[in-house]
């Protein structure tokens, strides 16, 4: 063939155009092509690619249609591929060829034995081979699985390619007997996965921190390599449109009254592996992979070779007889500039990514979200709590996240069917609120919202374009972000602006009613504002303050609330940094919502106080479990405290009008942070920020002040 150029590329595309950026199709004949740049493109599909077979560098950044799984998917039609979007790819493309594939077909031989081979009569006819084929590709694409969930189009596409071989070279049915097009399985209903295939390691931007477990070895080894995108980089400002950055001005930190004092620890790079944890977590498609090591006891000899940064619980944590949590992941995922030796990098938010449309699967443990958004420093991170899995990382320079929130949008795709997409919101240190379309990979847009930091932000249960966001310039703004459209345009607006005398710390809607109450933890007190929309007033006063006990027994307001959130319907859990004061009190009873004027001061009706640390530190934030009514908080030694309320809660709800003796909770648990130690040298001085747990309290997700991220698993 001739020497490529642009008039080549332009005789030869379709429709016929005098530029290159209007190309649709393609036709070349390239049998001997090495190289291949398809960057800033609308790829949608990479097994077309199989026809340049001699093929060894590819580049596909800015393909916002292209996922994890068709990385994975040219690594195998692609034998000759060693460097894919600029990064070596020889020891994961040879594991995925040959390891996973003989997983696979092990797999998919061993569904045939169990559950068809005798259906197959000695003697069958066309007919019966049809019928027997179609059930059996249907019945292993669903239900053999290997590796993560978000690989889970990758596996399906081989177990049928695998299925396919299988059926025509073991039992003699044609592979294309009865063509018909490949099943698709909604990605909101794929299988959990048990195994994967590993991934390299030189993954620059996530540090390696191992935990060695007593009681289950679960991890291998393991590690991942990082799909560069230029929406959301690791080293730039995430882009907000799909044409342009913007600029924003850098605002200063709000003064935090604590942080840690940890010393930092020299690290090295990760070490390379072949096997995964099992058991991942299914993300929407377009999510990518990162993982951070996992070091099992039988690779200790190797920590100190490799100088790897090592966790190690020396002792069983300790606390009351009945343990029922045990430590599965020790993450330090959010360093700054990438670092291995930072362990002062605060973490401050995280929340569970909620479930799409899970069909007609009933099991709560399969509906139930294992996949966690974290947020501190320059960072947000999506990690697998079962497999300790960094999914995704999410980067702006300058930045300091201190909020993420989630919410599902019901989205137009590309062939103008809608569809329900999980959009994540992050804000921090620079007033701005990054809107991350995860399925994509994509940070769409920015909302400018505050010229001071944001402190905390949250969805309307009920709107889902509705965004609160709670900032140092004493002002709770209501958005509407609105919903992109199939090129990510979007307008957003604001509906509402709520006056706070001091800082807004914690923002929550009442469940009975959202959309009209908003209570609001704050430097100087717990307040509560009227946001129904459809009065004129934009910018609105405080509806009402609350009064708790001070010190010396007398009611105030005058006090910091860090901690606040809904048990059930009626209940409020409030954290003051007074020493040891977490009170639950009844919202119903404490607030008329028919009462008349503005700025009340209302007397809270305490239910009870639960027994908790006699530490002043500030900004160690509580959290709720409503499904199974637990509340937890975290101290500043590293433990969690898990209050079970379920005995309780039925007691106050039949008390309704009548008052009884404050009674004083003690904990169901305490849970103590190991014994940690980072290359030989132990870690302390370990504040517990946040922690939260799923819906079903499956895992227990620990955000502390040294940069640690521990995930903990009931067991």
């Amino acid at each position: 063939m001739s020497k490529i150029t642009t008039e080549l590329l332009l005789e030869r595309a379709v429709p016929r155009s005098t530029r290159l950026r209007k190309i649709e199709t393609l036709n070349l004949t390239l049998p001997d092509l090495r190289v291949l740049n398809c960057n800033n493109n609308k790829l949608e599909d990479v097994t077309a690619l199989k026809q340049f077979p001699l093929l060894e560098e590819l580049t596909y950044e800015n393909n916002v249609y292209l996922t994890l799984n068709d990385d994975y998917k040219v690594m195998f039609l692609l034998q000759n591929l060693r460097l894919l979007n600029g990064k070596d790819i020889t020891k994961l493309a040879k594991h995925v060829r040959h390891v996973n594939s003989r997983k696979l077909t092990n797999k998919v031989t061993a569904h045939w034995e169990k559950f068809f081979r005798d259906q197959l009569p000695e003697k069958h006819t066309a007919e019966q081979v049809k019928s027997i084929k179609k059930k059996f590709l249907k019945s292993v694409q669903t239900n053999v699985v290997c590796g993560p969930s978000s690989l889970s189009e990758f596996t399906r596409w081989r177990v049928k390619m695998i299925a396919e071989e299988f059926l025509a070279c073991s039992l003699g049915l044609e592979l294309n007997s009865d063509p018909e097009p490949e099943e698709k399985i909604d990605e909101n209903e794929e299988e959990e996965s048990t195994e994967s295939p590993g991934e390299d390691a030189e993954d620059k931007g996530q540090v390696t921190v191992t935990a060695r477990k007593r009681k289950r070895n679960r991890s291998k080894t393991h590690s991942h390599k990082k799909r560069s995108k230029p929406q959301v980089t690791t080293e730039k400002e995430a882009v907000v449109n799909p044409t342009k950055s913007s600029h924003v001005q850098d605002e200063p930190a709000p003064e935090k009254p604590r942080t840690s004092k940890q010393p930092a620890k020299e690290a090295s790079p990760e070490q390379e592996a072949e096997e995964t944890p099992k058991n991942g977590k299914q993300l929407p498609k377009g999510q990518s992979n990162r993982r951070s090591s996992q070091l099992t006891g039988e690779q200790k000899s190797q920590e100190q070779d490799n100088g790897v940064v090592t966790l190690t619980p020396v002792k069983k944590s300790k606390g009351k007889e009945d343990v029922s949590a045990e430590p599965l992941h020790f993450l330090q995922c959010h360093s700054k500039g990438n670092s291995r030796e930072d362990f002062k990098t605060q973490l401050w938010s995280c929340v569970f990514e909620p479930l799409l449309d899970s069909g007609a699967r009933k099991d709560p443990i399969v509906n139930s979200s294992r996949t966690v958004a974290t947020c501190g420093g320059e960072s947000v991170c999506l990690i697998d709590c079962e497999t300790g899995t960094v999914l995704k990382k999410y980067k702006v320079a300058a930045e300091e996240f201190f909020s993420v929130a989630w919410t599902t949008l019901t989205m137009v795709i590309s062939d103008s069917r809608k569809k329900s997409r999980n959009i994540l919101a992050a804000a921090g240190r620079r007033g701005i609120v990054k809107l991350i379309h995860v399925a994509a990979d994509f940070c769409y847009g920015e909302i400018k919202a505050h010229k001071k930091p944001i402190a905390t932000v949250c969805f309307s249960p009920t709107q889902e374009t509705h965004l609160f966001t709670a900032s140092y310039d004493k002002r709770i703004a209501l958005w509407d972000i609105g919903i992109p459209d199939s090129d990510y345009n979007f307008k957003a607006s604001q509906l509402l602006v709520l006056e706070v005398l001091s800082v807004p710390l914690r923002i929550a809607l009442v469940p009975t009613c959202p959309n009209q109450y908003l209570l609001a933890g704050c430097e100087g007190g717990c307040f509560a504002w009227n946001i129904k929309l459809d009065k004129e007033q934009k910018n609105r006063p405080f509806d009402a303050t609350f009064q708790f006990p001070d010190e010396d027994g007398s009611m105030t307001t005058l006090h910091r609330v860090d901690g606040l959130a809904f048990l059930n319907d009626d209940i409020v859990v409030s954290k003051s940094s007074k020493a040891g004061c977490i009170y639950l009190w009844s919202w119903s009873r404490s607030f008329d919502t028919k009462g008349k004027g503005r700025q009340r001061t209302i007397a809270a009706v305490i239910l009870a106080e639960l027994e908790w640390s006699t530490t002043n530190m500030s900004y160690l934030t509580l959290s709720t479990c409503p499904a199974k009514e637990y509340v937890f908080c975290g101290d500043e030694k590293g433990s969690v405290w898990m209050y079970n309320l379920s005995s309780y809660t039925k007691a106050w709800s039949s008390a309704k009008g009548k008052r009884s003796p404050l009674q004083k909770i003690p904990p169901a648990q305490i849970l103590q942070w190991p014994e940690l130690r980072a290359n030989g040298e132990q870690l302390d001085e370990i504040l517990v920020n946040n922690v939260v747990s799923d819906p079903t309290f499956t895992y227990l997700v620990v955000l502390t002040s040294v940069n640690i991220t521990a995930i903990w698993k009931k067991s």
